[in-house]
């Protein structure tokens, strides 16, 4: 496994983004950290669904977007994921170490993600929280 990437100074936009939508994507049932490639992915049952990174550059941060897809990519900051990746619907968000990124919309799209990629069962479960009423169980 990699190293992350040295981080934005503390106290930038970048890092106050990326601390954020860090905490926010890990508290999605089932949720691992892992770098790959030196880049922080937060993963759920090992399939990636976020990549919330900073570094010296600013703020990057991809995810699987199924739904608002091309309303995301209307957007000034965002492309299509390289590597062929766009082609499947993911989407990457970038701005500049002061630039202040839309921590509500980015949060929206994790959730977006996390519902594409999780398996139906923690999707539920989620859904569970949300409501505050359990899962539902498949009868005998």
């Amino acid at each position: 496994m990699g190293q992350p990437l040295p981080p934005a100074p503390r106290g930038s936009a970048a890092r106050k983004a990326e601390e954020t939508l860090r905490k926010i994507a890990l508290s999605y049932p089932g949720t691992t950290e892992d770098f790959p490639w030196g880049h922080r992915a937060i993963k759920v049952r090992a399939k990636i669904f976020a990549t919330p990174n900073s570094d010296t550059n600013g703020f990057r941060m991809s995810v699987k977007l199924v739904e608002s897809n091309r309303a995301a990519l209307l957007l000034p900051f965002t492309e299509p994921t390289h590597y062929g990746m766009g082609k499947h619907g993911w989407v990457t968000a970038s701005f500049g170490v002061d630039e202040a990124p839309p921590v509500g919309t980015l949060a929206e799209w994790i959730e977006e993600s996390y519902r594409a990629i999780a398996p139906k069962k923690l999707v539920a479960e989620l859904d569970g929280a949300i409501t505050g009423t359990p899962p539902r169980r498949k009868k005998a």
